[in-house]
């Protein structure tokens, strides 16, 4: 079983924004990063975050933490983090964070404009700040911010009694991340009996047998999170990768399609990642 690598290379050619097309070019062709330098800061405001529905589900021009995620995630792939613009996103999250580092999921500059309906403003800290810190983790930033969110997840995981959906996620993405493997190997356990026996995490309120991966939850080789899935758990979701590749070249996601530009522009991110996944698993 394997891909039509070159009908997804078309797709995101034909159909993904000028990010994920620039992206692509690096991640196959190993081209030159400035293009995607470029492109990200399109979606940069002056106060050092990111909006402009970086993230497609916040579809507002102001900046919001989902955007920040997107953002440090694109970074990443750069190994960016020299960058001004990472210490600027640092500075700009830690001043929208709580005295104890929690960050909200949706900020108020959401209303009035196009959100999906679980992105809903809200004033309460939320698991965003796991993957926020994880980010800068993953960049190996240091930043006064990222100490106190650090002890903010810490204490969240080390009480969570029944995580459940986009938690888990987050979390797992915290744990391998954070520079501490033991802490994170003994705490990975906790969130065993959220996995179902196929290695999926159920999604509530979301669309009908939505659900969460194997490979979303632990995307890695040989980080944390990965004592969770066997072998052959991984194995079937990188063939179910393979089986899902649509007859244009690229994927479709399984959660709620709320506007066309969200549609297309999920769908772009989306395609491009699995591309990364099975490339980094051997399938490609």
């Amino acid at each position: 079983m394997s891909i039509d690598l070159a009908a997804a290379r078309q797709y995101i050619e034909s159909s993904a924004r000028v990010l994920e097309r620039h992206r692509l070019a690096v991640l196959l062709d190993n081209g030159p990063v400035e293009p995607v330098r470029t492109a990200l800061a399109a979606y940069r405001n002056p106060d050092g975050g990111f909006g402009h529905a970086l993230e497609p589900d916040v579809r507002c021009p102001g900046s919001q933490p989902s955007a920040a995620l997107s953002a440090l995630e694109i970074l990443a792939e750069l190994d960016a983090a020299h960058d001004p613009v990472v210490t600027g996103l640092a500075d700009w999250i830690a001043g929208i964070a709580d005295q104890d580092g929690g960050v909200p999921t949706v900020l108020p500059s959401a209303t009035g404009h196009p959100h999906a309906p679980w992105m809903a403003p809200n004033p309460e800290a939320g698991f965003l700040t796991y993957a926020l810190a994880a980010g800068l983790w993953r960049l190996g930033v240091q930043h006064p911010w990222l100490d106190k969110a650090t002890t903010w997840c810490w204490n969240r995981i080390d009480a969570a009694e029944a995580p459940a959906g986009y938690t888990v996620k987050f979390a797992l993405q915290f744990l391998d991340a954070v520079p501490d493997p033991v802490r994170a190997a003994a705490a990975v356990e906790r969130f065993r009996a959220a996995i179902r026996d196929d290695g999926t995490v159920p999604v509530e309120g979301g669309v009908e047998n939505e659900q969460i991966g194997p490979l979303t939850l632990s995307p890695r080789p040989a980080t944390p999170s990965r004592a969770l899935f066997g072998e052959q758990t991984i194995a079937a979701d990188l063939d179910r990768l393979e089986r899902e590749q649509l007859d244009d070249g690229g994927w479709d996601f399984d959660f709620l399609h709320f506007t066309p530009g969200q549609t297309v522009e999920w769908r772009g991110v989306v395609t491009l990642g699995n591309i990364s996944t099975l490339r980094e698993h051997g399938r490609i």
